[in-house]
C-alpha cells in the first residue's frame, strides 16, 4: 500500500519537519540494507510525506557513510513518486550569500568512494543524467522561496566532493575556475539513484558560508555559522511546506519512466535473484 507520495530528505540543521500531522514512524528494511533512520510519516499540507534525516538524528553518520541506496530504494518501497532534498552548502560566488537557498541544475562528481546505481550483479542499465533534477519540481521549489520571502535562485551547479574534510584553497579555486555555484557532499548520489528508481528530484542547497576561496573566510566564527544553519533550517521548513502545498498531482516530466529504454540486459540472462531484488524498480519493463 502506498504511505506517502512525497518524500523528504533533511540535511544538517533539518532534522525534523514542523507541521507534519497524524505523525507515525517506520523502519524499513531494503535489499541494500538501513536507512539513514526511521521514516517520519504524516501528513503535510494535505498531502501524505514521509520524512528521513539524512545523517540520522543527532547527526551521527558521515557524508561517505552514507547508505544512499538505502535511503532512495526505501522511499519507492513507501510510494514516493517525488522527493526535496534539503542540504547545507558552501557558496562558490560573491553572489550566494549566506541564508540564500539556490536549487542547483546540474552537478559536477568529485566523490570517490561510494555506489551510485542500483544495477549490476548481472542486470545493466544506463539512464539519461543530462538534466540531472526535475525541472517542474525545481520551478515549484523556486515558487516555494518566492511565496515565503527567502531568497531562492533557481539553476547553478552543484559540486559534490567526497569529504568529510572540506576543500583546500586551491580545489576551492578551481571549482570557481569551472563556473560551479555551491559545494557540498552529498546531493549527486540521491539524483542518481532517484532517476534510476524514476522518482523525480531536486534539491534545496542552503549556503552556510563562503567556501575557503573567499578572503576573510576565517574570520567566520562557529557561532555564526551555527546562527546560519538554525536560520536556513526554519526557513527550509517553510519553503517545503509552501512547495508541498502547490505540488501538481499529476506529472509533466520524464522521470516517471526514466528506465523505460535504459536497460540493456537480454531479459533472459538477468539472474533470478537480481530481478528478485529489483522489481519494485524493473519489473513493469522486464
Amino acid at each position: 500500500m502506498k504511505k506517502a507520495e512525497i518524500g523528504i530528505i533533511g540535511g544538517s540543521g533539518l532534522y525534523a519537519m514542523p507541521g507534519l500531522t497524524n505523525v507515525r514512524e517506520e523502519r524499513l528494511t531494503t535489499p541494500f540494507g538501513e536507512p539513514s533512520d526511521a521514516f517520519v510519516l504524516g501528513e503535510l499540507e494535505g498531502r501524505n510525506v514521509a520524512f528521513l534525516a539524512r545523517h540520522g538524528r543527532g547527526h551521527r553518520i558521515l557524508p561517505s557513510e552514507l547508505n544512499f541506496r538505502a535511503n532512495i530504494f526505501a522511499m519507492k518501497m513507501l510510494g514516493v513518486e517525488t522527493i526535496i532534498s534539503v542540504s547545507a552548502v558552501g557558496s562558490l560566488k560573491e553572489e550566494h550569500k549566506p541564508t540564500d537557498f539556490v536549487i542547483p541544475d546540474q552537478f559536477i562528481d568529485r566523490t570517490f568512494a561510494r555506489v551510485s546505481t542500483f544495477f549490476g550483479e548481472g542486470i545493466v542499465a544506463h539512464v539519461g543524467f543530462g538534466d540531472p533534477v526535475c525541472t517542474p519540481l525545481t520551478a515549484v521549489l523556486k515558487q516555494a522561496c518566492d511565496t515565503v520571502g527567502v531568497v531562492g535562485k533557481a539553476g547553478g551547479t552543484y559540486v559534490c566532493m567526497e569529504g568529510p574534510q572540506f576543500s583546500t584553497r586551491a580545489e576551492s579555486n578551481l571549482y570557481r575556475s569551472w563556473g560551479a555555484d555551491v559545494i557540498g557532499m552529498t546531493n549527486l548520489q540521491e539524483a542518481k539513484l532517484a532517476r534510476e528508481a524514476e522518482i523525480c528530484y531536486a534539491t534545496i542547497a542552503m549556503v552556510t558560508d563562503y567556501d575557503c576561496w573567499r578572503e576573510g573566510h576565517d574570520d567566520v566564527t562557529v557561532d555564526q555559522i551555527v546562527a546560519v544553519i538554525h536560520q536556513n533550517a526554519d526557513n527550509a521548513s517553510k519553503v517545503v511546506r509552501a512547495a508541498v502545498a502547490a505540488m501538481p498531482a499529476d506529472k509533466s516530466c520524464g522521470c516517471v519512466d526514466a528506465l523505460k529504454y535504459a536497460i540493456l540486459t537480454d531479459r533472459k540472462a538477468i539472474p533470478d535473484a537480481t530481478r528478485q531484488k529489483l522489481s519494485i524498480l524493473v519489473e513493469k519493463y522486464l
